[in-house]
């Protein structure tokens, strides 16, 4: 099932916190998730997002939801903070 996104929001697919660094150190259970997403979706009035990007976003301004056993977050392109 596809996600369509209305107006000016983003649908994405949020990062799983780092387990492991690059050098193999494992990481105990991290408090907080990552605020960084891969975009899936946009809406029509979205302007300098477009699917594919990885963007920074303020944590508590979005909505979760569960789809076919993915989970996706609805954020609004005004509280999208950066791209990477």
């Amino acid at each position: 099932m596809a996600i369509k996104p209305l107006k000016d929001k983003v649908v994405a697919i949020k990062e799983a916190p780092i387990k492991k660094t690059s050098s193999g150190i494992l990481l105990g259970e991290a408090k907080e998730t990552p605020a960084y997403a891969t975009v899936e979706a946009v809406g029509p009035e979205v302007k300098g997002i477009k699917k594919g990007d990885k963007i920074i976003f303020k944590e508590f301004s979005t909505t979760a939801i569960k789809i076919d056993d993915k989970d996706y977050i609805i954020v609004a392109e005004e509280d999208i903070l950066a791209t990477l």
